[in-house]
């Protein structure tokens, strides 16, 4: 059954689900994933997004997601300007990013550490969201969960090793998804679960031996 929010849309700062609410949580999910503020940011911009992104706002919708602010975050219109005083670089390219949504970004991120990320999304209407790449990896996320995101070395039981470290938290994995570009090199794992989880689970798997990064999102 759709609830009301399905129907309707989100609290928002329009004038659109998709281009304006659902881009918002694009960046915002982008920025969780990367895990810090970023400091430069290139948008590629694909399909309906491309065409009318200047007219609905998507720009700074996504930019604001990007500075860590809400759908309904009244600082939307003011996000590009918002942007240059955090010292947040921006770059938008109307891009061909293939066959997916026609509502799709992709936002290639350097962080304050000079950490690195690249993120792909769609907005899927209703201000609803899918994330589809992550640095590369096929991935499948709402945002409507808390998750855990490793990439790691594709060894036996690094897996194990995860969710034995969160069952110890009492914490419930609602689903659970490996990816991986080449048998035993590097593998994503995401894990959407029913509880927050805590900081010191993250940190025990942060520092697994086998885990090159770690990250962790909670709902948007």
């Amino acid at each position: 059954m759709k609830s009301v929010f399905d129907i309707i849309g989100p609290i928002m700062i329009g004038p659109s689900s998709s281009h304006t609410a659902g881009a918002a949580r694009i960046g915002k999910l982008a920025r969780a994933i990367l895990g810090e503020a970023p400091t430069q940011a290139t948008v590629k911009l694909h399909g309906s997004f491309a065409q009318t992104y200047l007219g609905h706002g998507t720009d700074k919708a996504i930019v604001a997601g990007l500075l860590g602010f809400s759908a309904d975050d009244e600082r939307i219109p003011e996000a590009l300007t918002l942007a240059a005083q955090a010292g947040l670089a921006i770059e938008f390219v109307k891009a061909d990013l293939g066959d997916v949504h026609p509502n799709t970004a992709c936002i290639e991120m350097v962080g304050q550490s000079g950490r690195k990320a690249q993120v792909m999304g769609s907005s899927i209407g209703g201000g609803s969201v899918l994330i589809t790449k992550i640095n590369g990896y096929d991935v499948e996320l709402t945002g409507e969960y808390a998750t855990l995101i490793t990439i790691h070395e594709d060894k036996p039981g690094i897996v194990a090793l995860v969710t034995h470290i969160l069952a110890q938290e009492a914490v419930n994995v609602a689903f659970m998804r490996v990816s991986r570009q080449e048998r035993g090199a590097e593998a994503l794992l995401i894990l959407e679960a029913d509880e927050p989880i805590s900081h010191h689970a993250y940190e025990l798997v942060a520092h697994l031996p086998k885990v090159k990064v770690a990250m962790l999102v909670s709902p948007i």
